[in-house]
């Protein structure tokens, strides 16, 4: 079997945008992610609206006229 193959692995910090931290064992040292698990709509089961520059304000002033 070949020898120096494998990459290093570091037992790395990885933290979420909400502020959740996990410890694993990883190639790279520090991950950072901007939604996990604990933030999740789908997980949560709460929906979360991000809105963008007005956008659902929009979206629901352009389709309110079709509800009517």
């Amino acid at each position: 079997m070949k020898e120096n193959i494998h990459p290093k692995t570091f037992n790395s910090k990885i933290s979420c945008a909400c502020g959740f931290s996990i410890e694993a064992t990883s190639v790279k040292e520090d991950l950072h992610m901007e939604i996990c698990s604990n933030c999740h709509p789908f997980y949560t089961g709460k929906q979360r609206l991000i809105d963008t520059a007005g956008r659902i304000d929009r979206f629901r002033k352009k389709y309110a006229k079709l509800e009517k």
